[in-house]
């Protein structure tokens, strides 16, 4: 397939601003952008649409630029409901510097990122009416959807005047870097639309945009999102383990999709992967292939595998062969707590991991009680350093999911 229909396969292209958009994504080389306010240190697993439609651009022949805005950051997008938190100065540089460097990797390098803080920083107000808000009607901003739906709430100028800002990036990077196109989430069509009209009323040129329609889960939520924690692509924010159990548990009715937006699996290997999904939907055939294409993408084949491993560690039961590391990463957020050399009933009490003495009992006859994988029904064994793994750790589980992990005080 060419470029243009692969993007359309796979349901990657939604407005379109430009004449004849697929001839320009077909034919010679250009450069384009795409950009992402540091709102944090990272990026999380909803920018991963845009970021892997920036690298299919890529890996056709054209040049990417990824745009951090260190200035439009620092007054913030509209929300549709409320006014954002204004970021410090030192908040918005260090998660620019970690966004950047991310943005390296996972592009090898192979992209130019830029800070429109550079060419903001030395522009005053005066400058910026002139260059940008003389050649912008009041009325056209105020048509644009994310302005029209602030307007019964409220709306500062500041954010009113941000999609002049992110027009004149573009205006900018066309003029400094020749690019003829940007490419966004569908929320940012108002702004790309604002750019593109800026720079044909300056110049007298035509230039392109596109945007990606919103990738959402089963039961409507942005994808990524679980409980109202995002998704970081930092694997020390969350860790390959976490993405890995978030990505196999996609539901049967959007893991298709997933398959098309977020890897670089052929139309062909997809439909494999699909027919053998469907004859054994139980295998997950289809999330496991999806979680294995997005982590070695995002961390590598290494993290995968570790993923992998402890997965179907702790499925299997067996936690002794975990490391330390390895169970951490695992048990990440199940209840923990601290404890001294003692008998196995007096830490259940001891850590409300049973109610009493007597339900202890109840637990280990009845063979619920695990510790390290292991059942255990002695109620005097003792718990201590020679117990824990590495000397350090133990996993209890109580019946078949409740986990609990314990750490040894070290006096």
């Amino acid at each position: 397939m060419t470029l243009y229909e692969d993007l359309m396969y796979r349901g990657l292209i939604k407005d379109v601003a430009g004449e004849d958009l697929e001839k320009k994504l077909n034919g010679e080389p250009f450069t384009f952008y795409w950009g992402t306010d540091p709102t944090a240190d990272s990026l999380h697993i909803g920018h991963y649409s845009s970021l892997v439609t920036a690298k299919r651009l890529a890996k056709a022949g054209h040049h990417p630029i990824l745009l951090v805005g260190g200035a439009t950051g620092l007054i913030g997008d509209p929300r549709p409901t409320s006014e954002r938190e204004i970021i410090a100065f030192e908040t918005v540089q260090n998660n620019i510097e970690g966004i950047s460097k991310q943005v390296s990797e996972m592009f090898e390098g192979k992209a130019e990122v830029v800070n429109n803080y550079d060419w903001m920083k030395d522009m005053d107000l005066t400058s910026f009416l002139r260059e940008v808000g003389k050649y912008i009607n009041i009325n056209y901003m105020l048509d644009k959807d994310i302005i029209r739906r602030r307007l019964e709430t409220g709306i500062t100028f500041a954010e009113f005047t941000y999609t002049l800002m992110q027009g004149y990036d573009f205006l900018h990077l066309m003029e400094e870097k020749n690019v003829t196109m940007q490419v966004e989430g569908s929320d940012q069509w108002g702004n790309i639309t604002t750019g593109i009209d800026l720079i044909y009323k300056k110049t007298g040129k035509k230039v392109y945009g596109f945007t990606m329609p919103l990738i959402l889960d089963a039961s409507g939520k942005k994808f990524g999102k679980s409980e109202g924690n995002a998704l970081w692509l930092n694997k020390d924010k969350t860790s390959s383990y976490e993405l890995y159990q978030y990505l196999i548990n996609s539901d049967d009715s959007k893991v298709e999709e997933y398959l098309k937006v977020f890897t670089f699996l052929t139309k062909e290997e997809i439909e494999v992967i699909m027919k053998k999904h469907n004859e054994k939907p139980e295998e997950r055939i289809a999330q496991k292939e999806l979680a294995k294409q997005i982590i070695t993408d995002l961390h590598g084949l290494d993290e995968y595998n570790r993923a992998l491993k402890i997965s179907e560690t702790l499925f299997s039961g067996n936690i002794k062969s975990l490391t330390l590391s390895e169970i951490e990463e695992g048990f990440k957020g199940v209840p923990n707590f601290e404890f001294s050399e003692c008998s196995l009933i007096e830490l259940l009490v001891n850590n409300k991991i049973a109610s009493s003495r007597r339900e202890a009992r109840e637990f280990l006859n009845a063979g619920s009680i695990t510790l390290n994988g292991d059942k255990v029904s002695d109620e005097n064994m003792i718990i201590n350093n020679d117990t824990a793994i590495e000397s350090k750790v133990i996993v209890i589980r109580k019946g078949k999911k409740k986990y609990f992990l314990g750490k040894i005080k070290h006096d």
